[in-house]
């Protein structure tokens, strides 16, 4: 929550040379253009609150693809170079059901590319069974069905057993970096969990996605170290 251009000189500052920028409604009240030519590779990471591009109801769901399609002209207009988004949930998560989701988001990122000149990336999801694309079979699915990138979450795919598969999968944009428990999606700092931290070698580019400045540097160290 701090001024942009004190984002941009902590980040020039610790040695970092890409920012997410969560974009939920309150970023898009600001004037962001210090974002812009500032030097740093600037993802966004789209609205997730109330946001189900794979939604059975058709206005829910052209309305989640309606403000992903603003938000990657928005990514366009600070020249940020790529939007990443949630794939959607299913509220009953039956075969059937879930099967015609999956179709209904793949459409719906479709629509978004169509729509956008900056590079569109879709995350692995946690374990939880109401999460679309949390199995490898589910996101090289929709990867197929639409060409998108991806954004590997390695807290997610720690929770699912699935990490090692999920970063061999092809067109990977970056990572978000975070460790948990193996059962829960807590985002706490790297080593603090159960995940293997050699994973971390195959990985090119990322963010480290944690709630505590502090524990981003803590966790920046670990890398570092690897």
């Amino acid at each position: 929550m701090e001024d942009n251009n004190k984002i941009i000189e902590i980040a020039k500052q610790h040695g970092f040379e890409i920012i997410e920028i969560l974009g939920e409604d309150p970023f898009f009240i600001k004037d962001n253009g210090e974002f812009k030519d500032c030097g740093i590779d600037i993802r966004i990471h789209a609205a997730t609150v109330d946001i189900n591009i794979a939604s059975l109801n058709k206005g829910i769901r052209n309305e989640s693809v309606k403000q992903m399609i603003q938000c990657g002209q928005y990514a366009e207009s600070i020249n940020a170079n790529t939007i990443t988004i949630h794939p959607g949930i299913i509220g009953r998560n039956e075969p059937r059901l879930r099967k015609h989701a999956l179709e209904l988001a793949a459409e719906s990122i479709g629509q978004i590319m169509d729509n956008t000149n900056v590079e569109v990336s879709v995350e692995n999801m946690p374990v939880r069974g109401k999460f679309l694309a949390n199995k490898v079979e589910e996101i090289e699915m929709i990867q197929e069905e639409t060409g998108c990138s991806l954004t590997i979450d390695t807290g997610h795919g720690n929770t699912c057993g699935n990490l090692k598969e999920m970063l061999s999968l092809k067109n990977i944009s970056y990572c978000h970096l975070n460790d948990n428990n193996g059962v829960k999606d807590q985002h706490i700092t790297l080593g603090e969990g159960t995940l293997d931290l050699n994973l971390l070698k195959k990985i090119d580019t990322a963010i480290i996605e944690l709630n505590n400045f502090n524990n981003v540097l803590k966790s920046k160290k670990v890398i570092d170290n690897l």
